[in-house]
């Protein structure tokens, strides 16, 4: 549920909804490239239930895994940030969505494992409740077992985890760590909820310090993630990095306006993953990326909307004029 504009909630008097979420954005993008895609998740019978499926088959995602039980689906409302205050996301009926009070054997996940290459999993399951976590660590096991790859996105959420989060979330995202085959996330993941340490003060020096050691440690084979600055003049600074066979890769670093900040990310892990997918270099793949994740601030809304030939495009040429 997002305010028009950048008005905030008290100013608000409509509310424009969608149906979006990490797994959503990453698989309709993935889907956008020309690959096939599926949701695993559960919505209720309801017309609520019909109108997400609905949204997601539009967005070229199947609905071959989305199951029908229970009475809600989590909402969210979004209020936009503009210049140095932040957007900000209010949740609402989390722990009673659909989602959420599904049983355990609700999925077939040996079934699925069978029939898919990559399983995207998100860190936002984690810090739902005891029952998704282990559906989601059995989908890992699944999936690693019929020779699957599975990415995991540490997206952590201090207002999803609560007081001590990060002691509470951490032998959680170490699970998903020792399965993962690519792992989105930067040092302040590293230092924050696997408490890692480090004497280095800028963040790139941090970054290259902690995350050789995560991926040591939990023998992670590839770590991708992006740095944001925001400047002065209320535009944004992206750049993304690829830590792979032992090495680091950066993308340069790409300064545009920004539209709709929610969903950056998202945009960012597909070109990534579609990177890996089709045999790119390290090179390739996170300038890839880091367009796919710049492109996405370009639209209203949760959802990257960008194709190959507009992600190809943005790579030659940072700023676009009327396409004719």
């Amino acid at each position: 549920m997002q305010v028009p504009g950048y008005e905030r909630l008290t100013q608000a008097n409509t509310l424009h909804y969608s149906f979006s979420g990490t797994g959503v954005n990453v698989t309709s993008a993935l889907a956008r490239f020309g690959h096939g895609g599926h949701l695993v998740s559960t919505v209720p019978p309801n017309a609520l239930g019909d109108a997400a499926v609905s949204h997601l088959q539009k967005l070229g995602i199947s609905g071959s895994y989305i199951y029908r039980s229970g009475d809600y689906i989590r909402m969210y409302f979004l209020e936009n940030g503009f210049g140095m205050r932040p957007s900000r996301v209010t949740n609402s009926s989390r722990q009673e969505s659909s989602f959420n009070i599904a049983p355990t054997d609700t999925y077939d996940f040996e079934a699925i494992a069978k029939e898919i290459d990559v399983a995207h999993l998100c860190g936002i399951t984690l810090a739902m409740n005891d029952q998704a976590r282990e559906q989601m660590k059995l989908f890992a096991t699944a999936v690693k077992v019929n020779g699957g790859k599975v990415v995991f996105d540490c997206n952590y959420r201090p207002g999803l985890w609560g007081e001590a989060g990060y002691e509470q979330a951490k032998p959680y995202y170490e699970e998903m760590l020792h399965i993962a085959d690519i792992v989105m996330m930067n040092e302040k993941d590293a230092t924050f909820i696997l408490g890692m340490e480090t004497k280095e003060v800028e963040r790139k020096a941090q970054l290259m310090d902690v995350i050789p050691v995560v991926a040591e440690k939990y023998n992670i084979p590839m770590i991708a993630g992006t740095h944001r600055s925001i400047n002065s003049d209320n535009t944004h600074s992206l750049r993304g990095y690829l830590y792979k066979n032992e090495s680091f890769t950066f993308s340069e670093t790409r300064t545009f306006s920004v539209l709709d900040r929610i969903g950056g990310g998202d945009g960012y892990t597909s070109g990534i993953l579609y990177g890996e997918i089709e045999g790119f270099s390290p090179k390739k793949t996170v300038s890839f990326a880091t367009a796919a994740g710049m492109l996405a601030h370009t639209v209203v809304g949760d959802t990257p909307m960008a194709t190959v030939a507009e992600i190809n495009s943005a790579m030659e040429e940072p700023v676009g004029d009327v396409e004719r």
